[in-house]
């Protein structure tokens, strides 16, 4: 098959959008979500907010039974990600292949681990472009990603029928 015809698609329909109840329960969610983890942060004056986190609250809020939502994967894949970050521009320094390397590396060992979650890709790029001090791994990453799991275990099963999370 050609790349051209490839990439014309499968003609598969698009998506149905989902029910206006939903998309209001998911924007109040990443509100409270994000909210919380800024509010957190200015009120311990840390950083405790990377603007990953707004991808994982479409997630977690959003599509909260896929197991890239899951709080394993979402705490996990950030911290997972955020360390192969630091690991590498600390060995390579800021080059523009390390950082590369950097984001395969994670994808790579978030899917060896069971932790994928597509959010955290990000996480090597924000270290290579602010270069922080080890303690990035505790605050703001594994804080503030345990923080917005919280609000999304309590938001989602108060809010939503289901449960979440779906597993552990």
């Amino acid at each position: 098959m050609s790349l051209f015809k490839k990439l014309s698609g499968d003609q598969t329909a698009i998506p149905q959008r989902p029910a206006v109840e939903t998309i209001a329960l998911t924007a109040l969610g990443c509100f409270c979500g994000i909210s919380a983890v800024a509010a957190l942060s200015e009120w311990l004056s840390m950083a405790l907010l990377l603007g990953s986190f707004g991808a994982s609250s479409v997630l977690v809020f959003g599509f909260p039974d896929v197991p890239f939502s899951q709080p394993r994967n979402v705490v996990g894949g950030h911290f997972l990600s955020a360390l192969v970050g630091l690991v590498c521009v600390s060995v390579f320094g800021p080059q523009w292949w390390a950082v590369g390397l950097a984001v395969g590396a994670a994808v790579a060992l978030m899917m060896l681990t069971g932790v994928t979650h597509p959010p955290a890709t990000s996480n090597p790029v924000i270290v290579f472009l602010t270069q922080p001090a080890w303690d990035f791994l505790l605050f703001p990453t594994l804080a503030g990603a345990v923080i917005l799991v919280a609000v999304a275990l309590i938001y989602n099963n108060v809010a939503r029928a289901g449960n979440y999370p779906k597993y552990w």
